[in-house]
């Protein structure tokens, strides 16, 4: 009845609140890079972009609702909703349905969820708590413990196994763990000992794992099966030239010889038919949805703030580079989608979520946490 009464403007700005105009104007720009490229990609298949228009406007839905509640609410969330992520990850290990011999879905009443996605957002949300209880007296002891929360759901994620998310858990603990202080030497030690792991960890690695990094070191090795991916990407990146074929005249997405074109393979389709020119927009307006977002990390009132704007927004900056990466075959094909341009549910709902977390927090900027 309240809403009904209100006026148009006033309804307008009710709805409003909460919403960075800066933020909503980045994503919408590169939502509707999206739809275009995703309408070239599914030309032949209409019910995707009538799916993809649902999966937005839910996304967009969630970022609205996610704008107006306030960091101290979410601080408060953050141990039940890392808890509850953890125990269905625990559920799909036992009893989590295998599709294409991965066992990441699990079965919730009358639907089927992937509570790996749930972890992007519930990991920096728990170190960041984390940290902010400890930010008076941090020692040692609590990066190790940090790691600890970290290490537990990726291991699980992993075993699915899913390395492409793992890869983005593990970015999102990873950046809060950086921020909140985390010294340079014990980085290099990290890094020096990762390398030390390499050979150890090769044999932990499933054998499509295994041949996705070498048909990334020669994808000419096995050109009609695990190189196919990568060297049709790159004909197609390649091939758009300065400005592109023009939209819907890729001839690498329209004959279809790109796979996945539609999802991870997106910017394949999108490099073809706008060339290095489109490409150029599409990372400023990327870099300007980071830059916003580190502003907005700056500004943040307290230390848990602070740790997951900072974690938030490089997370969008993971996504495209593994993403762009992958699709260019500098790095091995791990299936992370592109931010805001490929075809998704989950992910793209999982995007929005941050992008309302981050508007959020320069909302309630200026409140002092007593």
């Amino acid at each position: 009845m309240e809403l009904a009464a209100l006026s148009p403007r006033r309804f307008a700005r009710r709805f409003a609140t909460g919403i960075d105009g800066p933020l909503l104007a980045l994503a919408s720009l590169l939502v509707g890079i999206g739809l275009l490229t995703l309408y070239s990609a599914a030309y032949e298949y209409p019910a995707r972009m009538t799916a993809q228009l649902v999966n937005l406007a839910v996304g967009f839905a969630a970022m609205w609702v996610m704008a107006q509640i306030p960091p101290q609410t979410l601080m408060r969330f953050a141990v039940p909703a890392y808890a509850l992520g953890l125990l269905l990850l625990i559920g799909v290990a036992l009893f989590g349905d295998i599709v294409n011999g991965a066992r990441r879905w699990l079965h919730v009443g009358v639907t089927r969820i992937q509570p790996s996605e749930m972890m992007k957002i519930a990991m920096p949300l728990m170190l960041a708590w984390y940290f902010h209880r400890h930010e008076s007296t941090l020692r040692a002891t609590d990066f190790v413990v940090s790691g600890l929360l970290l290490a537990i759901p990726v291991l699980l994620i992993a075993r699915q196994p899913d390395l492409g998310t793992a890869i983005l858990v593990s970015a999102a603990g990873g950046f809060v763990i950086f921020f909140a202080g985390l010294s340079w030497r014990v980085i290099a030690g990290l890094g020096v000992l990762g390398g030390a792991a390499l050979f150890p960890l090769w044999g932990l690695l499933h054998d499509y794992q295994r041949r996705r990094v070498l048909t990334l070191l020669d994808p000419s090795s096995d050109p009609l099966g695990a190189g196919y991916h990568i060297i049709q990407s790159t004909i197609a990146v390649g091939s758009g030239g300065i400005t592109g074929k023009g939209w819907l005249q890729g001839t690498q997405a329209q004959l279809e010889f790109i796979p996945e074109r539609h999802t991870d393979f997106i910017f394949a389709v999108f490099s073809e038919e706008f060339g290095l020119l489109g490409n150029m927009v599409l990372l400023v307006l990327y870099a300007l949805l980071i830059g916003r977002g580190l502003m907005i990390a700056a500004n943040a009132p307290t230390f848990f703030s602070r740790l997951l704007a900072a974690a938030i927004t490089l997370i969008f900056f993971t996504y495209a580079f593994v993403n762009m990466g992958m699709v260019s075959g500098i790095l091995p094909v791990v299936g992370v989608p592109l931010p805001f341009i490929s075809y998704g549910g989950t992910a793209l709902a999982t995007l929005f979520v941050g992008i309302g977390i981050l508007m959020s927090i320069h909302k309630h900027r200026k409140l002092v946490q007593t």
